[in-house]
């Protein structure tokens, strides 16, 4: 069987088996309330469900959206998969995914990449499972330390530090793309502080300043 034809097959079953196991746990997801409700003889309010949902699920439908055309690329079929079922990409599986590119030395898009990412999103799954195992069996132990005044400003840097080590690995690249938006973002979060929720919308505009801002720096270097 030749290269073409291993990716191909690859790429098939990949698709359908995460297409499979999306179903199934978009199932278990919107079915366990109603599952667990009519054990306890507590069944949802269906009304107040559709009314809550209908208050953040533009926001929330338009995010989904946006995270699935910017994260896919980056990730490849089964990257994207992994990622999108266990969930909590931004904080773990897409920082996990690029340090596992950077490291491997493959460019985003390619198959080599695709490969690194699925098996780097797939042990970062294991890890936070066997952490999260670990952390329900140290909890009571550990909830004085845990809930320490002084650890308390630690735990409120943790997602800034470690977005803030990636970014800077990119920033330093080329700095003269990277500060406008940057200072842009910057600038509408202290504005406006409340858009902090809606930081996946806000990759749109960031990021097409981010594309221009490249586009230009192309074009310039091809007049010189």
């Amino acid at each position: 069987m030749s290269r073409e034809e291993t990716i191909a097959r690859y790429e098939r079953s990949t698709h359908r088996l995460g297409r499979i196991v999306s179903v199934v746990t978009l199932i278990l997801l919107v079915g366990a309330p109603f599952v667990i409700g009519s054990f306890l003889g507590a069944m949802p309010d269906v009304s107040a469900v559709v009314r809550g949902f209908a208050a953040v699920g533009l926001v929330w439908t338009v995010s989904s959206v946006v995270e699935f055309l910017v994260y896919t690329p980056m990730l490849g079929s089964g990257g994207s998969y992994l990622a999108f079922i266990t969930g909590n990409l931004i904080n773990m599986k897409i920082p996990c995914a690029i340090n596992a590119r950077d490291v491997a030395g493959v460019k985003a898009g390619t198959k080599e990449n695709e490969i690194v990412s699925t098996l780097s999103i797939a042990v970062s799954s294991l890890v936070t499972i066997l952490v999260l195992a670990l952390g329900v069996l140290l909890l009571q132990p550990l909830q004085p330390i845990l809930q320490s005044e002084a650890l308390q400003p630690a735990f409120d840097q943790v997602v800034p530090a470690l977005f803030g080590a990636m970014a800077y690995k990119y920033y330093r690249k080329n700095l003269s793309l990277a500060v406008w938006p940057l200072l842009l973002m910057s600038l509408v979060f202290i504005l406006l502080p409340t858009l902090q929720s809606q930081t996946s919308i806000l990759i749109i505009p960031g990021g097409g300043l981010a594309i221009l801002l490249a586009w230009l720096h192309y074009r310039k270097e091809k007049k010189q």
